[in-house]
C-alpha cells in the first residue's frame, strides 16, 4: 500500500515546492526509512538547478518503517543513518575497499548525480503521476525515503540523537574522513585549515581528536575564528580577501611553524582561486588535501610543489558506512565530536526556503530539517 509523504521536490528550475511524494512498499533489498531529521549543505541548493525533478536531500537520519522481501539484518523499528555512497561491495574499486567511489552505485561516480543501481526502483516514488528520482539516490528532506538496504546503517545506541546524527551522513564524514582516513594524520603534527564553515569546522575537531599538535583556522570571518577555537584550533589567522592565493598567509603559517610550513594544510572553502592553496602552506614532503571537491579548470604553480608534497582529492572522506557511521556515534557519545555545536539552527520542512537563505548567507555551521 502506497503513502504520501510531505516533501521537498526540486523542479529543476532554480525552484521547489513542498508537496506530496507518493511511495510505494519496498521491493526486494529495499526499505522505507521514516526521517527524523535530514542536514542540510550547498549540494541541496545546486540540486534546484539539476535540469530535473527531484527529491531533495541526501544527509539524514530516522527509523525503519517497513522492510522488503530478502532483508535480513535489519527489522522495523531500528535506527539508522543514511548514506548517499552506496557501495555493491563487488566491483573493482569497492574490493580494492573504496566503497566511496563505487563503479556501480555511487550517483557522483557512477551516475553523475543521476539514477544507478543503488537507487530503490525508481516507480516507487511518484509525483504528479511520474516516477520522480531522489537526490543522491536518498532524498531525504520528506517525511520518507525509499533506499536501498546499503544506503542505510544501522545504529544501537539507544536514544539517538536524530539532529545531530542526521549530519554524520555528509559534512562531517567528509570532514572527518579526510583528515583520518585519506590524510592519516599522525599525533603531534600540525595542521592548517582554510575555510571555517561546516565542513572545516570537521576538519579541525577531526584533528583535534587525531592529536595534532598545532592546528591553525584560517578564515575572512573573525566569527568563524572564534567557533574554530572552539572545535580544537590552537591559532587562528584573518585572511585578507586581498591576499591572492592567501600567499600572505602562507608566509605567516611558515613563521609559525619553524619556517618550513604545516605537515598537513586541509582547502575547505570551495573556491576555486584557492585550489592550490593548500600546497603553499606545507612543508617539503608535507600533504595538502583539497577537501572542498573543486571541479574547475585552475592553474597551478608547479614550483609550489616542490619538494616531494603529495596533494589529494579524497571523495566523502573514503567513508566506510558500516564502519565508519557507529564510530562517529561513539565518539559523539564520548565527547570528542562535537555535533551539538555543530549544529546552528533547526527548521521545520516547510521553512526550507529560510533554512536555504541562511544557509547561503552564512549565518549557520550547519542547518538541520527536523521532523515530528
Amino acid at each position: 500500500m502506497s503513502i504520501q509523504s510531505k516533501s521537498a521536490v526540486a523542479k529543476g528550475d532554480g525552484t521547489f515546492i513542498i508537496t506530496n511524494v507518493t511511495v510505494a512498499e519496498p521491493k526486494a533489498g529495499e526499505l522505507l526509512v521514516k526521517i527524523k531529521a535530514a542536514g542540510l549543505c550547498h549540494t541541496d541548493y545546486d540540486s534546484l538547478t539539476w535540469g530535473k525533478p527531484i527529491v531533495m536531500g541526501h544527509e539524514g537520519a530516522g527509523i525503519i518503517e517497513k522492510v522488503g522481501p530478502e532483508i535480513k539484518d535489519l527489522k522495523v523499528g531500528d535506527q539508522v543513518l543514511l548514506n548517499w555512497a552506496t557501495p555493491c561491495l563487488s566491483c573493482f574499486q569497492c574490493q580494492e575497499g573504496n566503497q566511496h567511489i563505487c563503479e556501480n552505485n555511487s550517483p557522483v561516480v557512477a551516475g553523475g548525480n543521476g539514477h544507478t543501481p543503488g537507487h530503490a526502483h525508481l516507480e516507487g516514488s511518484q509525483w504528479e503521476g511520474k516516477p520522480i528520482e531522489r537526490s543522491f539516490n536518498l532524498g531525504t528532506l520528506s517525511e520518507y525515503a525509499l533506499v536501498k538496504e546499503s544506503a542505510v546503517v544501522k545504529i544501537e545506541e539507544e536514544n539517538l540523537n536524530f539532529s545531530a546524527a542526521s549530519i554524520i551522513s555528509c559534512g562531517v564524514m567528509t570532514g572527518y574522513g579526510s583528515v583520518v582516513n585519506s590524510a592519516k594524520l599522525a599525533a603531534g603534527s600540525s595542521a592548517v585549515i582554510l575555510g571555517c564553515g561546516g565542513v572545516g569546522l570537521n576538519v579541525i575537531n577531526a584533528c583535534e581528536i587525531s592529536g595534532a599538535g598545532r592546528i591553525i583556522a584560517v578564515d575572512i570571518n573573525p566569527n568563524k575564528l572564534e567557533l574554530a577555537k572552539q572545535f580544537g584550533a590552537t591559532d587562528v589567522i584573518l585572511a585578507d580577501k586581498a591576499d591572492v592565493g592567501l600567499a600572505n598567509v602562507a608566509e605567516q603559517v611558515k613563521t609559525m611553524l619553524g619556517g618550513r610550513g604545516a605537515d598537513y594544510a586541509f582547502e575547505c572553502t570551495a573556491i576555486p582561486a584557492l585550489g592550490a592553496a593548500p600546497l603553499a602552506m606545507i612543508r617539503n614532503a608535507g600533504t595538502a588535501v583539497q577537501v572542498s571537491g573543486i571541479e574547475e579548470d585552475i592553474t597551478i604553480d608547479m614550483r609550489l610543489f616542490e619538494w616531494d608534497k603529495i596533494y589529494i582529492n579524497p571523495l566523502y572522506g573514503k567513508c566506510r558506512p558500516q564502519i565508519d557511521f557507529p564510530k562517529l556515534v561513539r565518539l559523539y557519545k564520548k565527547g570528542d565530536l562535537k555535533l551539538d555545536e555543530m549544529i546552528t539552527k533547526e527548521y521545520k520542512l516547510d521553512d526550507l526556503q529560510l533554512a536555504l537563505d541562511d544557509m547561503l548567507a552564512g549565518k549557520n555551521a550547519k542547518g538541520v530539517i527536523v521532523f515530528d
